[in-house]
């Protein structure tokens, strides 16, 4: 990559799974690239055996079929590998915010083991794409490359085109940060008095409350309260790894302390 500085190791990685749930789906291929300051490069590709059939449409999009991942390791016995080759890097991909990195950390927690987030910065080539140009990755590749994508929905091909789409972003548009925490706070903007990363719930009279839905403006707490069916909804939903977290602590009793003014 030549026009992004790095300060610590950026592991950018992608999942094939076997479908679209990061709650309930499992990884049957799995790509890390990881980047170093120096230039150095570490790289992992590997296919699993997730215990359960692919389904027809899965396999339809990323040509891995049951026969494929049938003397694979299963995620549980590889799970360690993958930790440690993230662990102490940013992470980077396409989409990873909201499908990738759920999707990783709870089939890590079903192997006993987490990637803890709270210092890690997550720069997404998709979110800079979609409010640049909006379009997938092949149109990525088309729009930033000058050519097709081949062999889309292969991890290797994958994660190797978003790193060269990340790269051309940078060189294309003058108004980008250049470095990994930049361009984390650009793809994530966080409005004032936010208690998660998306604004999901802000700070209100030292109050968390909803910014969303049919209970906005409401307090977390009175929903706790009143509705802890919609709470536990809301932790099987398709929402932020981090808004789910807040709702997760309401629900334990460990609301955290209101901001200082």
């Amino acid at each position: 990559m030549k026009n992004l500085k790095l300060t610590r190791p950026l592991a950018f990685f992608d999942l094939e799974t076997t479908g679209i749930d990061p709650g309930s789906d499992r990884i049957v291929e799995i790509c890390i690239l990881k980047l170093f300051p120096d230039g150095r490069r570490e790289s992992l590709v590997e296919r699993l055996n997730p215990d359960r059939p692919i389904p027809a449409e899965a396999t339809a999009i990323h040509g891995i079929g049951d026969q494929d991942i049938r003397d694979c390791p299963k995620f549980s016995e590889r799970a360690g590998a993958y930790l440690a080759m993230l662990q102490g890097a940013d992470l980077a991909g396409y989409n990873v915010q909201r499908f990738d990195i759920p999707l990783l950390r709870r089939e890590l927690r079903d192997a006993g083991m987490d990637l803890p987030m709270e210092d890690v910065r997550v720069v997404d080539a998709m979110t800079i794409f979609h409010r640049k140009e909006r379009r997938d990755l092949s149109g990525a590749v088309r729009f930033f490359l000058g050519r097709e994508l081949e062999g889309a929905h292969s991890a290797r091909e994958d994660v190797a085109a978003t790193a060269e789409v990340l790269d051309a972003q940078l060189a294309r548009y003058d108004d980008l940060p250049d470095s990994v925490e930049g361009l984390e706070a650009w793809c994530n903007p966080v409005q004032k008095d936010a208690v998660d990363r998306s604004g999901k719930f802000v700070w209100k009279k030292k109050e968390i409350v909803f910014t969303f839905g049919k209970y906005r403006d409401r307090t977390l707490v009175s929903i706790r309260d009143t509705n802890r069916g919609y709470l536990e909804w809301f932790l099987r939903s398709d929402f932020p790894e981090d808004s789910k977290e807040v709702v997760k602590a309401a629900l334990d009793g460990r609301m955290p302390d209101p901001p200082r003014d």
